[in-house]
């Protein structure tokens, strides 16, 4: 299974309303699909969002990472030795960890197809159905509730609220806007996207709790890098907190961990450089007994099926946030996973079980 060939192009869908975090806000999935050609005739497709206030990285970085770095270095690699192959991948290029994980999940794809399974079984197989929550982007609170209320109705029961983008007290009015047209029987998350300091945090949790808002648990409250924050807010509240951005590489969770800054981490691919460096995120927080989450990008069906992929085969991984298909006005991708409301299906299909791409009206 030597890699006889990288290649790359780009694609653009519109979402179907944009999407607001305290970060950025999101009109067009934008995309670097990667395919990655074996000796044997098989093919292992990847995708990398550029995802510039994150990760660091565009279009153009991404791709450049790709085809001036890391494809001189797997090209004629034999995809079956994969320890070297993702040690040569990691070593090609510092950071780029979106371009590093395209070409991560595209050898992962290319290896379960080899094996003749599918990914999630080939990296474990602990299960082939998950339960995705559905995002509310940050706005005014009357319409925070009514997009909560259709989500419901559209068959949702974990609803995920982006805050941290005003002043505490407005996203407080947000949170009670969408439990009150939720329900209180809908789970309620909070992603605060490194928008609160540390004592407002704490406040504002305390807040929440006292008026019994019910939150099943709070991401990333502070900035990435202020660990001593996030260990503060995690000791004064009893509300469960989520480390997300702090924790790209094994080295940031294994602080995280042995620090015990937060409760619950959030593994993203495109964080972690791809699945090889999320597997060791996760079996670390495993034997510390913390459980994880597996979330993404805004990215479509290709990149969210390598990310459930790998969030089904682990015990550890209990929640799940892969929603971002679902956002979009097209479904461009031919086979792999399938959605029904809030419930994910995966195929039985070998790798990713992904065969092409439709026709499609891409935006430029």
């Amino acid at each position: 299974m030597i890699i006889r060939g990288i290649e790359t192009n780009r694609i653009a869908v519109p979402l179907k309303k944009p999407f607001k975090t305290a970060l950025r806000t999101v009109e067009t999935a934008e995309a670097v699909i990667v395919r990655v050609h074996s000796d044997d005739g098989l093919t292992g497709w990847g995708e990398a969002p550029p995802t510039v206030v994150i990760t660091g990285e565009s279009l153009d970085s991404i791709e450049s990472a790709v085809i001036q770095s890391i494809k001189p270095a797997l090209l004629g690699e034999d995809a079956a030795d994969f320890e070297r192959v993702f040690e040569k991948l990691h070593k090609a290029i510092a950071g780029n960890t979106s371009a590093k994980a395209a070409v991560d999940m595209a050898v992962y794809d290319l290896l379960s197809k080899k094996a003749g399974l599918p990914l999630y079984q080939y990296l474990g197989g602990y299960q082939n159905a998950l339960e995705t929550d559905y995002t509310v982007s940050v706005n005014s609170p009357d319409e925070m509730g009514e997009d909560a209320a259709q989500y419901v109705e559209n068959g949702f029961n974990v609803l995920k609220i982006k805050v941290g983008k005003d002043e505490i007290a407005k996203d407080i009015e947000r949170i009670i806007e969408v439990r009150n047209r939720a329900g209180s029987n809908i789970k309620i998350r909070l992603d605060a996207n490194q928008g609160w300091e540390a004592k407002e945090a704490v406040y504002s949790i305390r807040k929440m709790e006292d008026m019994g808002l019910n939150i099943e648990l709070i991401e990333q409250p502070v900035k990435a890098k202020d660990l001593d924050g996030l260990k503060m807010v995690t000791d004064n509240v009893a509300t469960p907190i989520m480390a997300d951005e702090s924790v790209f590489s094994p080295e940031d969770a294994f602080e995280v961990i042995r620090n015990r800054c937060a409760d619950l981490i959030n593994i993203k691919l495109m964080k972690a450089g791809g699945i090889y460096q999320a597997e060791f995120i996760n079996r670390m927080a495993q034997m510390a007994g913390i459980e994880c989450m597996v979330g993404s990008m805004i990215e479509t069906r290709l990149g969210i099926s390598a990310a459930a992929h790998f969030a089904a085969s682990k015990k550890n991984i209990t929640r799940f946030d892969f929603d971002a298909p679902l956002m979009l006005k097209q479904d461009i991708f031919q086979g792999g996973l399938r959605y029904e409301k809030n419930k994910i299906y995966l195929q039985n299909e070998p790798g990713l079980g992904i065969t092409g791409i439709a026709d499609y009206e891409e935006v430029l």
